[in-house]
């Protein structure tokens, strides 16, 4: 399962909402629906997510973060690290061949350390050059 798709079903299931009609008020086969909401099509389409965000009546910040799983949803990943340090080439086949076998656990705690590395690269003081190109 995908974010996007378990966030999907997990609104379709509170309201009480037929898998065949959001289905047919998105255009789309209930099967297909259904395979998107189990991760077993790739990343949805941007007419699809605002078919979503329309049938659900999702503004704003509740819009904001179905886009942003939507981006984060596709489920047949390809990693470039042509040009990387080769322990990101390492991470990366290791991951890929090992990701299936790990826990819930130590998924939560890789994903920790990824959104701590994202918010140190947020916070990193601009370079000198930067700053005085602002003054």
């Amino acid at each position: 399962m995908t974010p996007f798709g378990e966030r999907v079903r997990q609104l379709r299931r509170e309201r009480g909402l037929m898998l065949k009609d959001m289905a047919a008020h998105l255009g789309v086969s209930s099967a297909y629906l259904s395979a998107l909401e189990r991760g077993e099509r790739g990343k949805p389409t941007w007419t699809l997510i605002q078919g979503v965000l329309q049938y659900f009546h999702i503004i704003w910040d509740e819009a904001d973060e179905l886009m942003r799983l939507a981006d984060l949803s596709d489920p047949r990943v390809k990693i470039d690290t042509a040009g990387a340090d080769p322990k990101a080439t390492l991470l990366a086949n290791r991951l890929a061949r090992e990701i299936r076998n790990l826990s819930e656990g130590e998924l939560e705690d890789m994903l920790a350390i990824l959104n701590h590395a994202q918010g140190r690269e947020r916070r990193a003081p601009l370079p000198i050059q930067a700053v005085q190109d602002t003054v």
